[in-house]
């Protein structure tokens, strides 16, 4: 992805109505080693009421694109993602279905903020759901943040430049996501 478009859409101080998921998947040959695999990383963004046929959120496209590439099913894989927005309560739960029938694969979210559109309810069982099946999800720190700019976007040789009030944004969004997923837990 261009420079703009990360930036437009990863930065945790706006609201963009876009969603972008960068994903890349590992082969873990054992507890310790882990073999990208280049031919699955890439990034899909969510498609709009402003666009063409039915909308949908990049998870689903997501969903789509793993179910195609059949893993094999006697390999343990990693999904990494680094998203703009957490998933919303829908997404959450047809990636806990996903998880729930592919034990071989494990999930971990970055995701750049908390989607709060859905009602607090439904949006915390969701993410509660997503993490009991299993997947990690976090809020990005500006280490993740340049991990993403470094992995999916055409750079240009360029370093990373963190935005004004990037970790003060993170880690209050970082307390907000536990409390959520503690919230289930008690």
């Amino acid at each position: 992805m261009d420079e703009n478009t990360f930036t437009e859409n990863f930065n945790n101080q706006g609201w963009p109505s876009k969603t972008f998921l960068c994903y890349m998947v590992e082969r873990l040959d054992d507890e310790n080693t882990a073999t990208p695999l280049d031919e699955y990383k890439g990034f899909v963004r969510n498609k709009g009421r402003d666009q063409p046929g039915e909308p949908c959120h990049a998870e689903l496209y997501f969903l789509g694109q793993i179910r195609s590439w059949n893993l094999d099913r006697n390999q343990h894989y990693r999904l990494t993602c680094f998203i703009s927005w957490t998933p919303c309560y829908n997404c959450a739960q047809k990636l806990t279905t996903f998880l729930k029938e592919n034990h071989h694969i494990s999930l971990h979210i970055f995701a750049s903020r908390i989607y709060t559109v859905d009602d607090s309810g439904s949006r915390q069982s969701g993410l509660c759901a997503l993490q009991a099946a299993g997947a990690r999800i976090t809020i990005m720190t500006s280490k993740d943040f340049e991990r993403c700019w470094v992995t999916f976007v055409d750079h240009k040789e360029k370093p990373f430049q963190p935005w004004e009030g990037l970790e003060v944004k993170s880690k209050k969004l970082c307390e907000e996501l536990q409390a959520i997923l503690r919230a289930q837990q008690n």
